[in-house]
């Protein structure tokens, strides 16, 4: 099969969230598979710091936007591991050689529609000025929602491109690409196709929608969240067009990359596997809580949370629980992240008054995640909705059984009482509940919690499950 994969982020070179370590890692695996597939990305000021080596393809782009004409190139690159996956980076210096990806200092960008525009097309246009020949057109989030609508709108009865199916995932149906519906205009997709059904959303036009209707397939990033985004509580407004296409919609459980294995992660005091878990682990638990100035003390309990500090993440319940556990059985949180400002402040000032039980770091830091993954005893995830999640799979393989909410990925990924807990309402009481249920095991059950810890290690999380059900889809859709 051959697959064009369009994306906004992959790591190492930019990274907002999990998009981007998809973006990096089923690539890869699919092309391990004997797939050729490739990636588009645009070239952010990150993708030069990334210090990867990059050569210029030597032709320029010049793409309509409005009345204007905007001019760009194309570079191309590969990610270590990753030899026979080419990346291709679209240049636009005044679109995205800035600070921010998305957002400056908590500010979307008010071109942000522009600059998407102008990569969806330049992805359109790069496919013939490559000659590359492909078979599936595969696009992710709003940042590229566009393309499935420009394969099926303007470019479909171009010769290079009449056999191309696409698939579009979504990663989190929260954020969809909606802007002013005279932008439009920008588009180059005629005014005829700005209608409920197709790229109009409450009189707004609408990426992720345009992406979600005129593309073969829909996949989206977990089992659960697939059934839940169809909900009114779960769709954010585009559960009637989801399902509608319920039989295009598939869930495909997100796999975890390489370097989140505890046998090989350089990143630690000591490297462990399921056989001395026990005896080494603690030495990464006394490492980190060194690291986060804390009582080195094996007994007390120790709660790791990295991620995102929002809302959506349950962070405020979080802050919300902390004096409870520290003020009366003298827990210790290391918390990860970065984020909502209120809730950065509410973390600091707890970290301000336990000093000797709560250490945030507010930024992120991968070799850091890593430790925190290995050092704590529970891993705390309580997000309101979670289309797939990472960090509760990377605890259970590093021996931290993880405290969820029973949403989305997590609960796919999560069983209760066997590789980790879960609660069912996103309240202080149900978390409370469960996090004694956890704590109860650590103190008075230490022989099923260890029980729990060698279950959860001895899952598969790996990519290749992942990667072939996505090939399973492409078949489905491919042009015969």
């Amino acid at each position: 099969m051959r697959i064009l994969f369009a994306t906004s982020e992959a790591t190492p070179f930019a990274k907002t969230g999990g998009l981007a370590d998809v973006s990096a890692s089923l690539p890869r695996v699919l092309g391990e598979q004997g797939h050729d597939i490739c990636v588009f990305m645009p070239l952010y000021k990150s993708v030069f710091n990334s210090g990867l080596p990059l050569r210029n393809m030597g032709f320029d782009l010049s793409i309509p936007i409005r009345n204007k004409t905007v001019f760009g190139t194309v570079w191309e690159g590969r990610i270590p591991g990753s030899p026979n996956v080419p990346f291709y980076f679209v240049q636009q210096d005044d679109y995205f050689d800035r600070d921010g990806i998305y957002s400056q200092h908590g500010t979307d960008y008010e071109d942000n529609c522009e600059r998407f525009v102008f990569f969806c097309r330049s992805v359109m246009e790069s496919i013939e000025r490559l000659w590359l020949d492909i078979d599936i057109l595969h696009s992710n989030d709003w940042q590229t929602g566009l393309l499935p609508a420009y394969l099926r709108l303007m470019y479909g009865s171009r010769p290079r491109f009449q056999r191309v199916a696409s698939v579009h995932t979504i990663h989190n149906l929260a954020y969809q690409g909606v802007f002013w519906h005279w932008d439009m205009k920008l588009t180059g997709i005629g005014w005829e196709h700005f209608r409920y059904d197709e790229l109009e959303f409450y009189g707004k036009l609408n990426f992720l929608k345009a992406g979600l209707t005129f593309c073969d397939a829909i996949t989206t990033v977990s089992p659960r969240y697939a059934v839940e985004i169809q909900t009114e509580g779960f769709g954010c407004g585009m559960n009637d067009v989801l399902a509608y296409r319920c039989d295009r919609l598939f869930g495909i459980l997100n796999g975890i990359s390489k370097e989140w294995n505890p046998s090989t992660d350089n990143n630690l005091a000591v490297t462990y596997s399921s056989e001395d878990v026990f005896e080494k682990k603690p030495v990464c638990k006394q490492a980190l809580q060194a690291e986060m100035n804390l009582p080195q003390r094996r007994d007390l309990p120790l709660i790791g949370i990295v991620g995102r500090l929002a809302f959506q993440k349950g962070i405020d319940l979080v802050c919300d629980v902390i004096p409870t556990w520290v003020e009366n059985h003298n827990v210790q949180f290391v918390i990860l992240g970065t984020g909502d400002t209120a809730l950065e402040t509410r973390l600091s000032e707890l970290a301000a008054k336990y000093p000797k039980n709560v250490a945030v770091r507010s930024e992120f830091c991968d070799p850091i995640a890593h430790r925190i993954e290995a050092g704590a005893d529970l891993f705390l995830m309580p997000s309101r909705y979670e289309p797939c999640g990472l960090n509760q799979m990377y605890s259970q393989i590093y021996g931290t059984l993880p405290i969820v909410h029973d949403t989305g990925g997590l609960a796919d990924t999560v069983t209760d009482e066997e590789t980790g807990f879960s609660f069912n309402n996103d309240n202080i009481d149900e978390l409370n509940k469960t996090i004694w249920r956890a704590l109860d095991k650590f103190w008075h059950q230490p022989a099923r919690f260890q029980e729990m810890i060698q279950q959860a290690m001895k899952l598969d999380w790996s990519w290749q499950r992942s990667a072939e059900q996505y090939a399973s889809v492409y078949d489905k859709v491919k042009r015969k």
